[in-house]
């Protein structure tokens, strides 16, 4: 029996989408391999195996490459399914409340921790990000401004957070754990990822502070460092694995077809390759890279642009 590919954390401490996977390791209670990626571009240890691709995290494993925290959760699904991301009953709501926490909560509060954390992030995060979604660099003070501009829509959506919760569910669907906790989870930790400067704004909400509790006791699992270059060589003497059949829509690009993929809403740097697989979940694309050869890089199917590109 063969022994199954080690899991491959492409992170950095203080990415919040890095936590939500991280977290959901150690809910899984899985084995994983950190390798330490710089916050901002470049990257050059990281594009030979995503093509470009340069969001945080990234889980490879062997010469497959996982891109967006709502694929590697799925894919840590497959590879332990209890205990269980997706509880019947409760998958499509906690799927919505995901999208809700990573669409509506998280952009607010990103612009309104990070503006009140300059002084503590790299100072070239914000142009970096600014980059990412094609908008101008802003200077210091436009970055306070917006600050302040969206604390207000973060306390709003607290507030509903504590709602969700004032019932008595131990969970944020409801009696079970879903994707939804680690979404909304996130969301919430960034706002002490790197100090204690916001922790006020949710001191008025003991019920969401006992939620927090019981979501970081799942911990992080078993974690061991590993060189951006060890990964590296994994995936040049690995194969990606057998892939299932694809079922994609009549208005799909077939599997075969030379196509390119990218983000619909920010870091939209565009990978091509060849169409691999298609179906309601998930979209991958086998490229050729000169550093590590075959790789196929995966991807959500909700939230990416994908178009056939011209022969």
């Amino acid at each position: 029996m063969s022994v199954p590919a080690e899991l491959i954390l492409h992170n950095y401490d203080f990415s919040n989408y890095a936590e939500k996977a991280r977290l959901a390791l150690g809910y899984k209670r899985l084995r994983w391999r950190s390798v330490i990626i710089p916050p901002v571009a470049p990257k050059p240890d990281l594009a030979p195996l995503t093509g470009g691709y340069r969001r945080t995290p990234v889980l490879q494993v062997g010469a497959d490459i996982y891109c967006d925290t709502k694929l590697i959760l799925r894919v840590l699904e497959r590879r332990l399914p209890e205990p269980t991301l997706y509880p019947a009953k409760y998958k499509a709501l906690g799927d919505m409340i995901a999208y809700w926490a990573e669409h509506q909560l998280f952009r607010p509060m990103s612009l309104y921790v990070s503006g009140s954390n300059l002084d503590l992030l790299p100072s070239n995060l914000q142009a970096d990000r600014s980059l990412m979604r094609g908008l101008p660099v802003p200077d210091e003070e436009t970055v306070r401004r917006a600050a302040r501009r969206n604390a207000p829509a973060v306390r709003v959506q607290i507030a509903r957070v504590d709602e969700l919760l004032s019932d008595g569910r131990d969970w944020i669907a409801g009696p079970v754990v879903t994707v939804g906790d680690f979404a909304v989870y996130h969301a919430l930790w960034f706002i002490t990822a790197r100090s204690r400067r916001l922790a006020h704004e949710l001191e008025p909400y003991p019920l969401i502070r006992g939620w927090m509790e019981r979501m970081r006791a799942f911990g992080h699992g078993s974690s061991s460092p590993m060189t951006a270059a060890e990964a590296l060589d994994i995936a040049r003497g690995a194969s990606p694995a057998p892939l299932r059949e694809s079922n994609p829509f009549d208005e799909d690009p077939k599997p075969g077809a030379k196509v390119r993929i990218r983000a619909d809403d920010y870091g939209k740097d565009t990978i091509e390759g060849r169409l691999v697989l298609i179906d309601a979940e998930e979209i991958a694309l086998r490229r050729q890279d000169g550093d590590v050869g075959d790789i196929v890089v995966h991807f959500p199917r909700l939230g990416y642009d994908l178009r056939p590109v011209s022969q």
